[in-house]
């Protein structure tokens, strides 16, 4: 309840921050003050997580009695597996090298009384039971092939430096991968830094737990910052869009009128690029000894038309003199055409006449 008056304080902090409109004495005490004094009663009578204080104090004692059992089993696991581990350096010691009688009669000691612990426990309770023993074997069968009583105490004695010493590699190599550079530290440093090693492992488990805890309030705080920016950007959007249509048809004729100017800018460079390029062309086409040229005979050609207008000046002067005469002239120029073909004809039959008679 009372995290649920800190988020709440928090969630209107954040909502200041982002330019909501918060009164100032916005307070959920000031608010909901019944309610808050009920939450303030009930967390008396209750914990963090909601429960009682007497159901919480009884899962407290469950779980201590839990992290007892689960310590108890974990030692025997330990214990079982270092053994195997043991027998199984044996088994490759064996094939490599010479092992002393005393090895071999410890390892066939142990290796003997671990099959008959685990055969014994695969057998189970004798009493009441409705299944047949296990191929006929009872725990009385198992026993008679325990080692002898001396055999065990001898086994047993020296087993324990054993797995101390496997046990103190374990920590050793677990101190190495942890700190290389306590490989270079004597064997008294590597023991002190074990003897630490879980305290500092505990520690380090906690302030994961606490970044754990800090990336969960900050993913929460993401999230309600994305709905937040979200939102403001739709509201965004909306505005620009409302304003894209009020102001587009105003700005749409002076977009128009600009692109207009600026086409016809355009243009009129372009006209003066083509005109700059014809001018280009026809100075590197024409020289100046071409234009020289070409002026004489421009003279020559207006000198000669002057010439022409002169003598059709003068052809008309004797044609509006001969108009003058009227229709007799025009009688005597056909009288002057027939007889100017009759004369022809005449001189084209004497020459016909002439060549007959050659």
């Amino acid at each position: 309840m009372i995290q649920y008056l800190r988020e709440k304080e928090r969630f209107l902090i954040f909502q200041k921050d982002f330019g909501y409109d918060v009164p100032k004495n916005e307070n959920l005490s000031v608010l909901n003050p019944y309610f808050s004094k009920l939450l303030l009663s009930l967390s008396q009578h209750v914990d963090e997580s909601g429960l009682s204080l007497t159901l919480a104090k009884e899962q407290a004692q469950a779980w201590k009695e839990v992290r007892l059992h689960k310590t108890t089993w974990l030692r025997s696991e330990i214990l079982h597996r270092v053994i195997q581990e043991l027998l199984v350096d044996y088994y490759v010691k064996m094939q490599d090298t010479n092992l002393t009688s005393e090895d071999k009669k410890f390892h066939e000691t142990l290796e003997q009384r671990l099959f008959v612990t685990e055969l014994t426990r695969l057998l189970g309770p004798s009493q009441e039971r409705e299944i047949p023993p296990l191929l006929g074997l009872e725990k009385a069968d198992l026993l008679e092939l325990m080692p002898l009583s001396e055999d065990f105490v001898w086994m047993r004695a020296r087993l324990q430096q054993e797995v101390e010493e496997q046990l103190k590699k374990k920590c050793f190599t677990l101190l190495c991968y942890y700190d290389p550079s306590s490989d270079a530290d004597s064997e008294t440093v590597k023991a002190a830094k074990v003897w630490k090693l879980a305290e500092v492992l505990v520690g380090e488990q906690q302030q994961c737990q606490d970044a754990r805890s800090q990336q969960k309030e900050q993913m929460v705080l993401l999230e309600k910052k994305n709905a937040t920016y979200s939102q403001v950007l739709l509201r965004c959007l909306t505005l620009l869009q409302s304003l894209l249509q009020e102001h587009r048809l105003k700005t749409q004729s002076e977009l128009d009128r600009i692109n207009a100017q600026y086409l016809e800018v355009k243009c009129s460079a372009m006209i003066l690029k083509l005109r700059m390029e014809e001018l280009k062309i026809l100075s590197d086409t024409y020289t100046g000894e071409k234009v020289e040229v070409h002026r004489l005979i421009r003279d020559r050609l207006e000198e000669a038309i002057h010439l022409r207008e002169q003598d059709m000046e003068k052809s008309r002067q004797v044609l509006n003199s001969y108009e003058v005469l009227g229709e007799e002239f025009d009688r005597l120029v056909k009288e002057y055409t027939v007889l100017k073909q009759a004369t022809e004809n005449k001189r084209w039959a004497l020459q016909e006449f002439n060549k007959a008679y050659r």
